[in-house]
């Protein structure tokens, strides 16, 4: 009996330890006391992300193979961006995933994030280096250079490609949000830059809200979209297959699963690098390589 006793006493130790391991490492006891609470007490404010579906899923985007990576909406124009870092481009994409228009990028490094802050202005991101990267975009401009943009360098825990990976903007409150990807994960929120006019000096702050960055029970961070009808903050996850809403106090109100059997999909999204909404709520995605998704909330 004692030989017996043993083994199982050591194995029982051992799945105590590997689930303790599990839960801190895919933040399990974070995730699952979030889905009771918003059972048992569902948030009024929330965008509800748990009640959007499926409406174009993994659509390939026609004509690119190099692997794509964040997604933002250009109200002006009424279209998406995106950027490629196999092959340095800015890609324009229609509202229905179709590729507008190809601008190469020059001494951008490794292109990550970007993200529209104002008409024909836009913020790219070179993720290892940390460089934040302001081009203007006119509609006949042939190639953007890096050395003939506004730049800022943040340089805050370095740690080669876990840099830069999303980006958000909120127009009013004139903030950049900066996505670090892990090791460790964290949302930046940077105060002065872009700046109205570069020729003139100005002050950056950044400032890092580490009670909303301990809320994030995801894995890592994709990309960033803020919905400026809110005041929200949308963090994509692709190691969670999660879009997390945080309200204005940085606490999570609802979820998006981009696995298969939730939000209508058929299967589950493989790599989810960029989110982007438009004014009416809609939500575009991008996977890697080159998948298209969108997704809506039902009439009422």
């Amino acid at each position: 009996m004692r030989c017996f006793v043993r083994p199982f006493l050591v194995l029982a130790v051992t799945g105590l330890l590997l689930l303790g391991w599990a839960g801190q490492e895919f933040r399990l006891f974070e995730r699952g006391w979030f889905n009771l609470k918003a059972w048992w007490q569902p948030a009024e404010q929330s965008i509800g992300l748990d009640r959007y579906r499926v409406v174009v899923e993994a659509q390939p985007v026609e004509g690119l193979d190099d692997d794509i990576s964040a997604l933002t909406y250009d109200p002006d124009r009424k279209s998406l961006f995106t950027v490629t870092n196999a092959r340095s481009e800015l890609i324009e994409l229609s509202l229905d995933g179709r590729i507008l228009r190809r601008i190469p990028l020059t001494g951008f490094g490794d292109p990550e994030a970007v993200e529209y802050v104002g008409p024909n202005s836009y913020v790219i991101t070179d993720e290892r280096q940390q460089r934040l990267i302001r081009v203007r975009l006119d509609d006949d401009t042939p190639f953007l250079d890096a050395g003939d943009a506004e730049q800022l360098t943040l340089g805050i825990g370095l740690n080669g490609n876990k840099g830069f990976e999303g980006l958000a903007y909120d127009s009013a409150g004139k903030r950049l949000f900066v996505a670090k990807e892990r090791d460790p994960m964290l949302i930046y929120e940077v105060h002065g830059f872009p700046h109205d006019n570069p020729e003139q000096p100005y002050a950056v702050h950044v400032v890092q809200d580490r009670k909303r960055d301990s809320r994030l029970f995801v894995r890592d961070l994709s990309s960033l979209q803020f919905d400026e009808r809110s005041g929200h903050l949308l963090a994509l996850s692709d190691e969670s297959r999660l879009v997390l809403e945080l309200d204005v106090e940085g606490r999570p109100l609802s979820t998006l699963s981009l696995r298969k059997g939730f939000q209508g999909l058929q299967a589950t999204v493989p790599q989810a690098e960029g989110i982007a909404m438009d004014e009416a709520g809609t939500i575009y995605l991008v996977s890697e390589p080159n998948l298209f998704y969108v997704f809506k909330q039902p009439a009422e």
